[in-house]
């Protein structure tokens, strides 16, 4: 519901929200398609339609800037139409994380599957996108694999932290799992690997979340489906490699757009000299 970024977020999607002038959601689906997904299906609502809008073409748009002689402006538009196959289903109601992924169970079918959460932008210019790390991961396993980043003591409790298994040993970035635990106290945390929002999951992920007993909030956890498929399955976490972002939080996303714009050529200099001077006044 974005209820973090009232009142913005009344009128607007938090996904839609722009980290410099690219919305969030756009950075999250060229993640996906920079690491070879084709077909994306966003899981929306009745409020979200212009992320729809969005990733259309716009053929007043498009004419009015070839008319203005703006071609650039014009293709970039139209390559964000062109970027993948993306549809939407919408999720009648806030049930969660898990039941999210559950309303793709139809379009995913029996393939592996990637999650990519709307408020985590992972940016990693000297490498492999983040979910390509995954992807990677998983095809070596052929099992289930969590996305990880080491978080502080003080930050546990903010996460779902995993519990490596005793049993076997870490392979490079990768390690097995013996357990989840959403948001333990800091002296009950099993370790310090956090879960930061990308997945490639086994579709047999769907039989529990079918099943699954509403937990906090009510809602339908993802960590919990993911704990009782460890039973059957193998379940692994991937340490990847790039700077998380939270974007779902006021600050995170302000040092989104500070960093973004720092890449950006026609901006970085006149942010530097900004920023210099806002330092002499503290």
């Amino acid at each position: 519901m974005g209820t973090r970024f009232l009142p913005a977020t009344k009128a607007i999607p938090k996904e839609m929200l722009p980290i410099v002038d690219v919305p969030t959601i756009q950075y999250i689906v060229e993640e996906a398609v920079e690491s070879g997904i084709e077909e994306i299906l966003i899981i929306t609502n009745s409020n979200k339609h212009c992320m729809e809008n969005h990733f259309d073409r716009s053929y007043e748009l498009e004419s009015r800037l070839t008319e203005s002689n703006k071609q650039e402006e014009c293709d970039m538009i139209c390559n964000i139409a062109n970027m993948a196959n993306i549809y939407y289903v919408r999720q009648k109601e806030p049930k969660g994380l898990g039941h999210a992924i559950l309303c793709a169970k139809s379009f995913i079918g029996e393939e592996p599957f990637a999650v990519l959460l709307g408020d985590d932008v992972v940016e990693n210019n000297n490498g492999k996108p983040a979910l390509k790390q995954l992807i990677d991961a998983y095809n070596e396993v052929q099992a289930s694999v969590v996305g990880v980043q080491t978080v502080s003591d003080e930050d546990v409790n903010k996460y779902g932290i995993v519990e490596p298994s005793k049993s076997s040993s870490p392979v490079g970035k990768r390690v097995k799992l013996s357990s989840m635990v959403e948001k333990p106290a800091r002296e009950e945390a099993p370790s310090n690997l956090a879960v930061l929002g990308r997945y490639v999951l086994t579709p047999e992920i769907f039989d529990f979340l079918e099943n699954q007993t509403p937990g906090a909030g009510g809602e339908i956890q993802l960590t919990d489906s993911i704990k009782s498929l460890m039973i059957s399955q193998s379940v692994y976490a991937y340490d990847f490699e790039g700077i998380r972002y939270d974007v779902g939080d006021k600050f995170g996303f302000i040092k989104a757009t500070v960093e973004y714009a720092m890449e950006r050529e026609e901006l970085k200099d006149k942010l530097k000299a900004y920023l210099r001077e806002l330092v002499k006044t503290f």
